[in-house]
């Protein structure tokens, strides 16, 4: 698709990744053609993401809730709107440290996103049935 388009939030489907985390996916090469990935992850509260990396840079933007995230084993707490630059075959992970739901808000620089989980070491298609917050 070559057309410029409204990609309405209630239209779009919710993955579901195990544990009450959920990501919707906004612009892909899937939705509407795009060459970047975006999207929204929300964690329930006390939820962590398992650590990873992936094969390209991406861009997260805390938009709701608490959060710390791990970037190579060291931890910072992040604020509303704080965004967070990770380069590609960075290990990396997100926490929601608060009492609400977290929401994250993210870019990839790419249409073919992959997550390697390190404690496994399995690689992933993103938001394939394998892309799961709970242990496999």
């Amino acid at each position: 698709m070559s057309e410029t388009m409204i990609l309405r939030i209630k239209d779009l489907p919710v993955h579901a990744r195990g544990d009450g985390v959920e990501t919707t996916l906004i612009a892909g090469k899937d939705v509407c053609g795009s060459r970047i990935t975006t999207g929204l992850t929300s964690f329930p509260p006390g939820k962590e993401g398992p650590v990873h990396k992936h094969n390209c840079d991406e861009q997260v933007t805390l938009i709701e809730g608490k959060a710390a995230v791990e970037i190579e084993g060291e931890r910072s707490e992040v604020n509303v709107m704080d965004t967070i630059y990770i380069k590609a075959g960075t290990w990396h992970r997100f926490l929601n440290v608060g009492d609400d739901r977290m929401t994250t808000s993210w870019v990839y620089d790419t249409d073919e996103v992959t997550r390697t989980f390190q404690e496994t070491g399995k690689t992933v298609e993103q938001l394939s049935g394998r892309d799961v917050v709970t242990k496999t």
